[in-house]
């Protein structure tokens, strides 16, 4: 019955259980010395750009794009980055290898790699962004069984980089050396890897991934399985690696302040379960309808929200399914109450998202973004630029700045505790409140 409600509602399927996402390695061991006039005595990664070192934004675009596993390859002041990890990122799925002597970004990568545990791995630089849609990057690498697929900018008017030169079937046909170009093709620095193939290379302990890999390859890859090829994207690129493009990154990652005016058909409204929309059970769990009760002029909030946003998501975390003290079935015959209820009053849930494992580092658990993630694959329209989350506790804001949405916290079940967070963007008393804001 309730899947029927379901589908008759279109609500996608709803347990977070996707999994063989991405792994990918990101070296973060560089000095960053050509920052040093800017930023001192840090690692690359970690400077700081719009209040959060970089390395926040790397490791939450590369989640977004469905990366589940890290591989951080660290060696300057790694003690620094290890911190922030183990901080501000408890529940991300991660190892880390430390370089004990500089072994170059070639040996970095090959030191990573022995630690990976899929086939393919994304190797990316903890100093560069480049948005590019990474499951068009795995499809490509994988149906031309390429050794190293690298990610191609086109620029224009530039001296800082190198040129690459495609043939006519994307393998790499040259690298040309920097110097002053009208146009043409950079290294965006973000390669799908064979693992296999690139350790059964033979290279010294130190080496380079750019020369003595990607260019000695190019030079001796006629007739081996060593084919290299290059996929274009013409995607948002920033290499922070000097004052000026540190500076001009200040500027591109700077939040804006959340203006409930702008909000309109355009925005997805991400929401909380317990606490939020219904009573929460201090230290337990909802079991049954009758034990979902809505909280005092939720359900008219419902219709002002069908009104404002576009999409409207549910995205809960249910360990009591985890722990085997309800079932899924039970779950859903609790959603079938708050499905048909928004129903009458002319308002539509569009998905409810459910991660039931009592695992925290799964990719699907909150403040994980998984479930945002996923609701984005279901609704492809959804923009986290232009959405929001509501939720009462800090793991709902740190989820929403994971998947780069605004966030609104509501202190129903905390209405004594003030919350001056840098996750938080709004504040309010309960969801009727904030929709009455709206």
């Amino acid at each position: 019955m309730t899947e029927n409600i379901s589908k008759q509602l279109n609500i996608p399927g709803s347990p977070f259980r996707e999994r063989g996402g991405y792994e990918a390695i990101i070296l973060a061991g560089g000095l960053g010395t050509r920052l040093r006039s800017v930023v001192s005595e840090l690692p690359k990664c970690m400077a700081p750009v719009a209040g959060r070192p970089f390395l926040f934004y790397v490791i939450n675009y590369l989640r977004s794009e469905g990366v589940e596993k890290f591989i951080f390859s660290l060696g300057y002041k790694h003690e620094v980055i290890e911190e922030y990890l183990k901080d501000q990122f408890a529940t991300l799925s991660y190892q880390v290898v430390i370089e004990t002597d500089p072994l170059g970004t070639g040996g970095a990568a090959r030191l990573a790699c022995l630690r990976a545990t899929e086939e393919n791995v994304l190797l990316a630089n903890g100093d560069t962004m480049f948005r590019i849609n990474v499951g068009d990057l795995a499809l490509f690498h994988t149906k031309k069984k390429s050794a190293c697929t690298l990610s191609l900018k086109p620029m224009k008017n530039f001296e800082r980089y190198g040129v690459v030169e495609l043939n006519e079937d994307a393998t790499i046909k040259s690298f040309r050396e920097k110097k002053h170009y009208e146009g043409g093709l950079i290294n965006g620095g973000l390669y799908a890897l064979n693992v296999e193939q690139f350790l059964k290379k033979d290279f010294p302990e130190k080496f380079s991934f750019e020369s003595d890999y990607l260019e000695k390859t190019l030079s001796l890859a006629e007739g081996t399985d060593q084919k290299m090829y290059g996929l274009v994207h013409d995607n948002y690129f920033i290499d922070i690696g000097i004052p000026e493009d540190f500076n001009k990154a200040q500027e591109d990652f700077k939040s804006t302040p959340l203006d409930l005016k702008n909000i309109n058909s355009d925005w997805t409204l991400f929401l909380d379960r317990d606490g939020v929309i219904n009573e929460e059970k201090p230290e337990s769990y909802i079991f049954n309808p009758d034990e979902f009760i809505f909280y005092d002029g939720t359900l008219k909030a419902f219709k002002i929200f069908a009104e404002k946003f576009g999409k409207i998501i549910i995205v809960t975390n249910q360990r009591g399914v985890g722990k085997e003290l309800m079932t899924e079935e039970d779950l859903a015959i609790i959603h079938e109450k708050l499905l048909l209820a928004v129903k009458k009053e002319g308002a539509v849930i569009d998905g409810i998202y459910y991660c039931t494992s009592i695992d925290n580092t799964d990719p699907g658990r909150k403040p994980n973004p998984g479930m945002a993630v996923q609701a984005k694959k279901d609704f492809p329209g959804i923009n986290f630029n232009k959405s929001i989350m509501v939720g009462n506790n800090p793991s709902d804001m740190r989820f929403g700045r994971n998947a780069g949405l605004y966030t609104v916290f509501v202190k129903t079940t905390k209405p004594g505790q003030p919350f001056p967070h840098p996750d938080i963007d709004r504040i309010f008393d309960s969801l009727v409140d904030f929709a009455n804001a709206l």
